[in-house]
C-alpha cells in the first residue's frame, strides 16, 4: 500500500513545480498570502497568522493528516501559493485535493489547470487511486467553476460542513473523477500537457 506520507513527493510540468511544504518557503508566502479574496481557505492579516498558518500546515503533515505542498509558478520562478492533498483513505483509495489558493497575480493564470493536473495523475497513476474528490464553498463561485472546467462532477452540497477560521460554519460543494474517467478527462481537459 503507498504511503503518501513517507515519501518527499515533488510534481511538476512545463508551467508548475509543486514542492512539499516548508518553514524556508515563509517569507515568500507572506507576500502573497495577506489577501481578504482567500479567506475561504486562509484568514492571514498580520505576520504572525502567517506563522500560524504555516506552523499548522507543518503539524497537519508530520500528524498524516494534510500532505501540504507550495506552488511555485515556473514563468516566474516565485511561490504562487499552496495546495494539498487531505482526507487521505488508502484502504478504500480515495482522497481530496483542496486547501488550494493563489496569491492574486496567479489566479486566472492557468496555474491552477497546471497544478491540478500534476496531482491528478499522481494520485491516478502513481497511487493507483480510484476517487479524487474536491470542494468548495457555497459562496466561492470562482473556484467551484474552476472544478467543473477540470472536468469533475458536481455531487452535491454538505451542509455546515466545515468551520472557517472565523468560527462559522460553512456548506461546502463537492466535486469528484473516479478512475474510470480519468484518461477521457486527461485526453479531453489537459492536453496541452500531455504534448511535453
Amino acid at each position: 500500500m503507498y504511503n503518501l506520507f513517507k515519501e518527499e513527493v515533488v510534481l511538476e510540468n512545463n508551467r508548475v513545480k509543486l514542492v512539499p511544504f516548508s518553514k524556508k518557503y515563509e517569507g515568500e508566502l507572506r507576500k502573497i498570502i495577506i489577501d481578504e479574496d482567500i479567506l475561504f481557505t486562509v484568514n492571514c492579516k498580520t505576520t504572525e497568522d502567517v506563522t500560524h498558518y504555516v506552523e499548522k500546515m507543518l503539524v497537519k503533515r508530520h500528524e498524516n493528516v494534510l500532505y501540504p505542498f507550495i506552488i511555485i509558478d515556473k514563468l516566474t520562478h516565485v511561490v504562487a501559493g499552496s495546495t494539498s492533498f487531505g482526507h487521505i483513505h488508502p484502504d478504500n483509495k480515495r482522497l481530496e485535493i483542496g486547501w488550494t489558493w493563489y496569491g492574486r497575480s496567479f489566479r486566472g493564470s492557468g496555474l491552477n489547470k497546471a497544478c491540478k493536473f500534476e496531482l491528478l495523475k499522481f494520485a491516478f497513476e502513481q497511487m493507483l487511486f480510484r476517487r479524487v474528490q474536491l470542494s468548495a464553498d457555497i459562496d466561492n463561485i470562482r473556484s467551484q467553476k474552476a472544478i467543473l472546467k477540470l472536468g469533475a462532477t458536481r455531487e452535491g452540497l454538505f451542509r455546515s460542513n466545515y468551520i472557517n477560521e472565523l468560527g462559522e460554519s460553512r456548506d461546502d460543494v463537492y466535486f469528484s473523477m473516479v478512475h474510470t474517467e480519468w484518461e477521457a478527462i486527461k485526453a479531453n481537459n489537459f492536453s496541452e500537457f500531455l504534448l511535453v
